[in-house]
């Protein structure tokens, strides 16, 4: 049988139900090791043609780290903008960590990927795809570790490619906070908040037909 245990299977699903977006973090380093464990587990992430598209910048550097902020924070604004009548009700949100957090990642899509055709010539996004399976992994490891993780996408790929030295090509995809957290949320912050519900799955399966549900 290729089966795991019982006790296994329930820890995996565990960790998949109790896996938050981090906002919130306590600003103990992270063990060398550790951030060593949950990167190698992002690095088995599955990815089309076994391109392994992934990139992670670590950010050491405090003044880096300030600069980061100051450009999630404009386009936190610039979002908010754009939500009109949502506007001061994002603008309540805690949308991100990098200040607090005990490491800080940037994931991004390496360059030279349009040499990379298998799996990608009709669905060329699929190396987004995988990129987006290693952070995944690295979630879930960082969950069953004990640790929080919190994906932010408020930032401009282009200004901080420049930033951080990226080759032309490559893009940013993931600012991932990674830390030590007093607690994890009971629900997704957002469905705490009041901003969003999780939806019936029920609605977003079908059989056979995008116009037909199963019954």
């Amino acid at each position: 049988m290729n089966q795991f245990s019982n006790e296994e299977i329930a820890a995996v699903y565990k960790t998949i139900a109790e896996r938050r977006d981090i906002r919130h973090f306590l600003s103990d380093p992270v063990a060398p090791e550790l951030l060593a464990r949950l990167l190698n587990a992002a690095h088995l992430a599955p990815s089309v043609g076994f391109m392994q598209p992934w990139r992670f910048i670590r950010i050491t550097d405090s003044a880096l780290r300030a600069t980061m902020h100051q450009m999630v924070e404009q386009e936190r604004v610039t979002t908010a903008q754009a939500l009109h009548a949502r506007e001061d009700e994002f603008m309540r949100l805690k949308v991100e960590g990098i200040r607090e957090c005990g490491e800080l990642l940037v994931v991004a899509l390496m360059d030279r990927r349009e040499e990379h055709v298998f799996g990608r010539r009709t669905l060329p996004e699929m190396d987004l795809a995988s990129v987006a399976c290693a952070i995944q992994n690295l979630w879930l490891a960082a969950r069953a570790e004990g640790i929080g993780v919190g994906w932010v996408s408020l930032f401009d790929p282009e200004q901080l490619r420049l930033l951080l030295g990226m080759p032309d090509g490559a893009k940013a995809v993931a600012i991932l906070c990674v830390g030590h957290v007093e607690a994890f949320y009971p629900k997704p912050m957002l469905e705490l908040e009041g901003w969003a519900q999780r939806q019936d799955l029920q609605e977003m399966v079908y059989e056979n037909s995008w116009l037909t549900a199963p019954k």
